[in-house]
Order: structure tokens, then sequence, then C-alpha cells
């Protein structure tokens, strides 16, 4: 089902740049038409692979086909890094490294030698297997660049500073640029193997969680432990400088040869080997989560503060995957450097696809840039910039399937919905375009009530299968934030991590519990899981055991469909919050079709599903025929 528009030969006026990200992870295509984003779509979503770094070839045919592109109207195409710089790169590292890195360099080689040194043919090839005729010329923009310009041009600043931080580009880690119209430029940047992005990266996985895919939930563990190692981390794996720059103590790691993360010094310093995956958790990982998350924070600080100081300007972009640390993110609003911030919601690889399209319109081509007065109004379109399927084209599959249904519409809907929520039932929510980067924003999420005290651990446990401490985001009533958080500004793509409002919270639980684990030596998973069921706040499955909460605001314009329902769930309840994380497993891409939302839907405890306008509940379903382990196909993250 779906809803790739014919391909046309008529003659247009209209000028198309594709962006392109591929062959590291998260690969992706965004499309502008006349300067302005209308599609853009990560590989996974197709593929059903989490984090595909292949080709994304069938990112690139929805985005075409549905922007409605003719077989000879694509104008430009540009790729998101220069793939060269980053092989001398490699190449260099590995002679510096010397017989240590054979196992990787061995590897590596041949990938480079049979794809990524052939880009432009790989991309050549591509669009003429999908009808297409290539542009004349395939363009090249180094990664950061990519980064900084998904930050800037899509921002509602029509000047602002820039600031880019990730695990590494070419040669690039963390940068600081300015951005003034149509003009990007970079000033300042840290060069790897010194990398923020790396050492958050190397926690993560001496914590026992996937490296370029754990990292959100190492942030998520955080809360529960106290930043002990923080003076270890700083005296002897970072050195950072009063002017924003820092180095790496590299004697500490292997990442240079490709093997693993960390070294036997790193285990030393930290009382032991990594822990195993998927093992217990225990108050060493707490603890080391809370330390280098203070730590982070103290850096992006310090380069925000140069940023600021050498550009002069008052407003700052983010982006890069160090950008999607929420928590930073929210310290560095209060902390009141800049006046605004805004954060690319796709701050990852992917967005890097965004960023060059803009680069490719905007630098190389030299066409100007408009902003509108309004600085709330950004040219993301809420991320909402996937595939959407049609609600009558939906209900005949519906009906040709046989699956039972009740078909609602606008407020009806909204109502059946809020009251299935506030009855305990969890609901997932297909509706409108689909997200583009890590967050589900409304249109593919699943939704619970965030009042009870029980519902995190039965959504981790029953419906996303993974672990207990994981914690979900609120999404708010926009009108109503203040009510709930301690947070002046809109955070529409759950960017931010902000204090839950006084007048909501529980207080004394929360230091108590605080003291509690202070005192504790032996804390462990189990306790996370008691942690998780107490009662922090009148919105205890979306209160962190810290009191914070990752915050979603819903703009009625934006998202008039979930701003509908959390409307119709305040009227019933007087809450206008509800929990709301994306609609997926672990392991698992977040869902594009319908098929995907029926196939996650049935094989999970999800009590509820909203395809468009249609509901279906689970007691009703006809039996669902599963003849293999499904969870095995999924990767762990």
């Amino acid at each position: 089902m779906s809803r790739p528009a014919a391909l046309s030969s008529a003659t247009s006026t209209k000028s198309y740049v594709l962006g392109i990200s591929a062959f590291y992870h998260d690969s992706a295509a965004a499309l502008l038409r006349d300067g302005e984003l209308v599609a853009a779509a990560q590989e996974e979503r197709f593929t059903r692979t989490k984090h595909d770094a292949g080709y994304p070839k069938n990112a690139i045919a929805w985005c075409l086909h549905d922007a409605g592109v003719g077989p000879d109207e694509l104008e430009a195409v540009v790729f998101y890094e220069k793939p060269l710089t980053t092989f001398v790169r490699l190449i260099r590292t590995y002679l510096k490294v010397g017989i240590r890195g054979f196992s990787s360099f061995r590897e590596a080689i041949p990938l480079w030698m049979r794809q990524k040194l052939w880009i432009p043919l790989e991309i050549e090839r591509g669009l003429k297997q999908l009808g297409y005729t290539p542009p004349k010329q395939t363009w090249f923009t180094e990664h950061h660049e990519s980064h900084a310009a998904s930050a800037f041009y899509p921002s509602p600043f029509n000047s602002a500073a820039i600031v880019t931080f990730d695990g590494v580009g070419e040669w690039a880690t963390s940068s600081i640029g300015v951005g003034h119209g149509n003009e990007i430029s970079l000033i300042e940047q840290i060069d790897f193997p010194h990398s923020l992005g790396m050492l958050y990266s190397a926690f993560t996985y001496f914590c026992g969680f996937r490296v370029n895919s754990g990292e959100y939930k190492l942030m998520g563990l955080a809360p529960y432990g106290e930043p002990v190692y923080a003076d270890t981390i700083r005296d002897h794996l970072i050195n950072l400088r009063a002017d924003g720059s820092f180095s790496l103590d590299l004697s500490y790691f292997d990442y240079l040869t490709g093997l693993q993360m960390t070294n036997d010094r790193f285990a030393d310093l930290f009382g032991g080997p990594p822990r195993a995956p998927e093992s217990e958790i225990t108050k060493r990982e707490m603890d080391l989560a809370a330390s280098v998350q203070v730590v982070i924070e103290e850096v992006v600080l310090a380069i925000a503060r140069r940023a600021r100081a050498m550009t002069g300007e008052e407003n700052l972009v983010l982006a890069g995957g160090v950008a999607l640390n929420c928590v930073a993110n929210g310290r560095l609003l209060r902390e009141g450097i800049f006046e605004r911030i805004w954060m690319q919601p796709a701050a990852g690889d992917a967005g890097g696809a965004v960023g060059a399209a803009y680069l490719g319109w905007h630098r190389i081509m030299g066409e100007e840039r408009t902003i509108e007065s309004d600085h709330l109004n950004d040219k993301m379109r809420g991320a909402y910039l996937g595939p959407s399927f049609d609600s009558d084209e939906i209900g005949a599959w519906l009906d040709a399937s046989g699956l039972p249904h009740e078909t609602l519409q606008g407020s009806a809907r909204a109502e059946r919905v809020a009251a299935e929520i506030d009855a305990g039932r969890v609901v997932g929510l297909f509706a409108g375009p689909m997200e583009f980067g890590p967050r589900a924003l409304g249109h593919r999420s699943i939704l619970g009530d965030a009042r009870s005290t029980r519902m995190q651990s039965t959504m981790n446990r029953k419906i996303k299968y993974r672990e207990s401490f994981r914690p979900f985001a609120p999404a708010v009533l926009e009108e109503q934030t203040r009510q709930w958080f301690d947070l002046s500004v809109p955070s529409p793509y759950m960017l931010l991590v902000a204090p839950v409002a006084d007048s909501r919270l529980d207080t004394a639980a929360v230091k108590a519990r605080r003291e509690s684990n202070k005192s504790r030596s032996d804390t462990g998973e189990s306790d996370i899981r008691d942690w998780v069921n107490e009662r922090r706040s009148d919105i205890p499955a979306v209160t962190h055991v810290d009191g914070s909460a990752r915050v979603q605001t819903v703009n009625a314009e934006r998202n008039p469909r979930l701003h509908e329902i959390l409307k119709a769930f305040e009227a019933r309840t007087g809450c206008g919050v509800v929990i709301n994380t994306s609609f997926n497993v672990r392991g698992e891409p977040i869902v594009c079709t319908p098929d995907d939302a029926y196939r996650c839907f049935m094989r999970t405890e999800m009590d509820v599903l909203v395809l468009e306008d249609h509901i279906l509940m689970k007691d009703q379903q006809p039996e669902w025929p599963e003849t293999d382990n499904w969870r095995q196909a999924f990767k762990l993250d």
C-alpha cells in the first residue's frame, strides 16, 4: 500500500536537488524542490534493518516518486561527505597503529576498493535502475559541513552560531561555524582521533551497549547513578581546556585499531572488564553513565561558550550525533549562553542527507534563503517527511484481509483513543507522514497513560521487549507546557530534557531516592525495576528518577491529530500529557507501512491499533500465525 506518484516526462520548471548519506550507518535520502524540503526518509524503514548503512535505493526511490520527479528533472545529487578524504584518514591511521590495526585494515579495505571509492558510479547506476537520468555532476561536501548545513538552513534563524559534534567525519569530530543568510562557514574544528562522540561511545561499549546504537540507553541509565567517576574521567581520559578545545589520552582507548573501543588500561580505571551485553546492570554501570554524562555536558557548554565568543551570535544551531543528547541540550538551554537554540531533529548521519541537499541548493547553486518572521517556524515540517497512506486505501485493505475494525473520524476518533488510554490500554498510533530521524513524534507512535505507576515497566517488558530502566517521553499540549514542566520554549522534536514542574513533582520522594542510592554500593537491575514503579510525580511513567523528563510539545497547527487526542484526554482526565514512544520493538526500525504496524501490533501485547481513521482491538483480531522466533530477526541495540 505505497503511495508513489507516477513518473512523469512532462516539462517542469521546478528544480530538484537530492541529498544522500550512506555507507557508514543510518543511510538516508532527502529531496529539495525549489529549495523546499519536501521528502526525507531513512533506508532502514524500508529494508527493516535497523541503522541500515547500504546505498539508500528505497529511500531515494520513495523521495523521487512521492515528489513526482520526472525521469530527466533531477538537477543535482549531493553526497554528504568526501570519501577520498576519509580513505586517506583511514590509511594514515592504520600506518600509525601498525600491526595492531591489521585485522581491521583487512576487513575495511576490500569494502573500500569494491564500493566506497566508487560512490559516483554507485549513485549513477542506482538512479538509472530507478528510471532516472543522472544529473551531469555529483557533488561531494564535507561531513561536518553537511551536519552544519542540516542545522542552519532549516532553522528559524537568519544568522546563528553553528556547533557540530559526532564520532568522526573525514577528519573533523567537532566544529564551530557561523551561518548568515544562505552562507555557512566552519571556523574551527577538532580532528580525529580526539572525539567527544568516541568518548561517549567508549562508555556505551564499556557498559555493555552497542556502539552507534545504544548511546541513548547510556543517557537513559545516567539518572540512576551518581557521577563518582567524573574526576577519574577528567584526570585520565580527557583534557578540556578553557577555550573549549579538548584532547583524549589515547592510551586508554582501542578504537584506532577498529577492534574495540577500550582496552585493559581503561578497565583498570573502572574496576574490571566491560559489562557483558545483556548481563545484569550494576551500580558501576549506572555511575559510569552518570559520570560521563556530566563530563559530556561540561564539554558541550565549553564549546558553546567558545562559539558565542567567536561569532557574537545570539542564536545557536546544533547537529551531529552528540546533539541527540537531550540532557546536555536541556542544560545548554538553561545555562543561557545563547538566547535561542535549535537542534536538527535528525542530528546523526541520516540528517547529513538534508544538509547535503541544502548545501547543493544554497552554496553550490547560489540560491537565496528566506526566513519566516516567526522564529518558531523551522523548515523541517515537524520532521513529518516520509511515506503516508490514504485512510480509504487502508480501510479497503482491512476489509479485504478480514480484519475487524471500526472507523471513526475527527473528534469521535480522538475521544475514542483518549478513552482507551484512560482505561489503561496501550495504543499503537499510525497516522500521517512518517517521521524523519530517530524520534517518533505522534505519527508512528505508541501511546500510554503517563499517570500510571506501572505503565513504564509494562510497556518496556510487554510491548518494547527491552530493559526496564529505559525511560519514556511525555507528549504534552504545547499551550500547557509550563503547567507540567520547567520549560519555557517549545520542544517539538523531543530533544530537550527539562525538570518536571515543582507543582507536579513529589520532591521528597525524588530526594529520598537520591539519598538512598548514594548510600548503597550494591544497587543492581532489580532495584531499578522497583524504582521504575515508584510514584515521583503526577506523571510517574514519564518522570525520570531525578525528576526530569524528555519533553515533546505538541502544537495544534503542526500536529493537529495528536493535539486533538491530547485535548480529548485532558478533557477526560485533567491531564494534557501522555506517554509517547516509537512504534517498534527493540532492535526493529520504526514502522513504515500499515503492514509493519499491524505485524508489530499482533506480535506484542499492545491493546489497540489506530491506522489513520480505523481502530482495531486486539481481542477482536484473528489468531496471528507466527511460524518462527521473530525476535531473533532483530539485532539487539
